[in-house]
């Protein structure tokens, strides 16, 4: 599954969608807009509707630099833009494939963006 993600109307980045119950979940969420805020210069978080599926994920991930996923504890989503620590309840979704770069240079203190499945 293919995403898009917009910022005042124009694509910043894509990405593909890993083939994970997790994964799909948050699928049947899009569209939808979506605050972020940057966290620890390491990436951009933002709280989802409700929690994912965590089924048959690990208990910890070590995300990289493009990796997005699903923090379980708080129940947001994170695009990574610098490699991270080690998390229990960190679940991948799926890895950026363009515009990294770009949405780790927009507003630093609030982003807002729409994303949705192509």
């Amino acid at each position: 599954m293919k995403l898009n993600i917009v910022v005042d109307g124009a694509v910043v980045a894509t990405g593909e969608l890993d083939t994970s119950p997790s994964a799909a979940d948050f699928a049947s969420l899009l569209p939808m807009t979506l605050h972020f805020q940057d966290y620890e210069a390491t990436e951009k978080i933002a709280d989802l509707p409700r929690k994912l599926s965590t089924e048959g994920a690990p208990i910890s991930y070590t995300p990289s630099s493009g990796d997005i996923c699903f923090y379980a504890p708080w129940g947001n989503i994170a695009f990574f833009y610098q490699d991270g620590a080690s998390s229990d309840g960190l679940v991948r979704l799926g890895r950026l494939q363009s515009g990294l770069d770009r949405l780790s240079k927009c507003n630093q203190d609030s982003l807002v963006a729409d994303l949705y499945l192509v």
